[in-house]
């Protein structure tokens, strides 16, 4: 089922279901597109066409910010918020599980190869065929190198909107998989960030956690979200 926000249709799945939908595109006959959306994103598709585009043709876009999830509320519509970073390591623990070969862009190099060594050593039989930091300029380049490795899941974080438009244009060129975008789910893994402690994570307050440890964050936050939702109270779907 989907719903509407802001003229942006999301899916509306509980977690669990939400990663059975992942797990039904992993076996698709086409690449397919995770979209992890958030309140900034929905702040780029207002003033940027394409990428809106993007999330229209995406074949599955889940409330990864609690933002969305409370806009959501407010609406009258119960939606479960799903954690992109849990989201995109439950679907590595199945490839790992059912012997499907992976592939990991983004970050910084130091970044990448330590969440590389970390997730190998954390999931028994994760086969990982290709990774590469986030730092280049010919996609093309990428795009030839992850053909010529197969993956059947492909993790991107490059952050938002680069990685959600690195991944639309590669719908026609790369072999069959499922590409998710990831942001900086990478740092966590890497060791680099600390994620929030674990009720922070179930009271949907991870970015609270994360403007308070990085300060710098806090301007991106506000007025950012409150506005967010104070467009929500007022905006007529049309």
């Amino acid at each position: 089922m989907r719903v509407s926000l802001f003229g942006i249709e999301i899916d509306k799945y509980n977690f669990e279901e939400g990663v059975k939908e992942g797990i039904n595109l992993l076996q698709s006959s086409s690449v397919s597109q995770v979209v992890t959306i958030n309140p900034e994103m929905f702040a780029q598709a207002e003033k940027d066409s394409e990428f809106k585009k993007i999330i229209d043709n995406a074949e599955l876009v889940i409330p990864d910010g609690v933002g969305v999830k409370i806009a959501l509320k407010l609406k009258g519509i119960d939606a479960s918020r799903i954690p992109g970073i849990d989201f995109a390591r439950k679907l590595l623990e199945y490839c790992a599980q059912n012997g499907l070969p992976v592939a990991i862009v983004g970050a910084k190099e130091e970044v990448i190869n330590k969440a590389v060594e970390n997730l190998k050593s954390e999931i028994e039989g994760l086969n990982i065929v290709y990774y590469r930091n986030g730092y280049f300029n010919d996609n093309n380049e990428v795009y030839k190198e992850l053909r010529n490795a197969n993956p059947k899941l492909v993790l991107v974080a490059t952050g938002s909107p680069k990685q959600e438009v690195f991944i639309y244009n590669a719908k026609n060129v790369l072999s069959p998989c499922l590409m998710v975008g990831i942001g900086g789910s990478l740092d966590v893994w890497s060791g680099t960030v600390k994620r929030a402690p674990v009720i922070f994570q179930k009271l949907g307050l991870e970015w609270l956690y994360r403007t308070l440890s990085q300060p710098e964050r806090f301007k991106r936050i506000f007025p950012a979200l409150p506005l967010f939702l104070l467009k929500v109270l007022t905006y007529k779907e049309k």
